[in-house]
């Protein structure tokens, strides 16, 4: 009935943190759609993307949900005219395709602002400022109407003369934002620059510990059954 009893505390220990962990996670994307007041007009380019994409607005943000069973995820932000001097963490939106920061007094965008941003493809920004990753992470960059516009991020991965000297042997290259790009082993392989091969021997592992932990359990009911009865 102990068995049972702890058994149950810890599937509910680990429910609490999973919910706590969405919350969270809730909560970083409703702070990045109020980052500024006011909410995305319609005839705005983030606008007109959020109507063809079938989107749904809330505040500085366009929503959508893939499937029914999927949460809504920002496909779309906009901080046009925000009074942003600075930009250096929006990873609430790192699901977005388009973001506006256009009209800003912006000195500084962070280097890693827009790291893991796979997804996001046209960018509007002051004409001052580079695109993320550069220009040459771009497909195409230019300036309108005083703003520097950067459409179709490029797959890092796809670039010659940089896969073979940043990502190791026996390791795969993925996209990871604009100008950025992961390394991840390849299939049978893992460790330390993906130089071991073989399965990770989980049930080694895992049965030694588990082995030692009812191990040290019984050693501790032995003890505290003898100062019982010594009681």
């Amino acid at each position: 009935m102990k068995a049972l009893c702890s058994c149950m505390r810890f599937v509910a220990l680990v429910l609490i943190l999973n919910l706590f962990f969405q919350a969270s996670y809730q909560l970083t994307e409703l702070q990045v759609c109020n980052l500024c007041g006011g909410i995305i007009l319609n005839s705005s380019a983030v606008g007109q993307f959020c109507f063809f994409s079938a989107g749904r607005i809330d505040g500085r943000c366009c929503l959508r949900n893939d499937t029914t069973n999927d949460p809504e995820h920002i496909i779309g932000l906009d901080l046009s005219n925000c009074s942003l001097t600075c930009v250096q963490d929006l990873q609430g939106a790192s699901t977005a395709f388009m973001i506006d920061l256009s009209f800003n007094p912006i000195v500084n965008i962070s280097d890693t602002a827009f790291q893991g941003f796979n997804k996001l493809n046209y960018m509007i920004l002051p004409q001052n400022i580079d695109c993320p990753g550069s220009n040459t992470s771009w497909e195409k960059v230019e300036i309108k109407k005083g703003n520097r516009h950067c459409e179709g991020q490029r797959n890092m991965c796809n670039e010659t003369g940089q896969l073979s000297m940043n990502c190791p042997e026996n390791s795969l290259c993925a996209p990871f934002g604009p100008g950025f790009f992961e390394c991840s082993c390849a299939e049978n392989f893992r460790g330390y620059k993906c130089l071991r091969e073989g399965e990770f021997p989980a049930l080694q592992v895992f049965g030694s510990l588990a082995a030692s932990t009812v191990v040290i359990s019984v050693l501790l009911w032995a003890t505290q059954r003898r100062k019982a009865k010594s009681l």
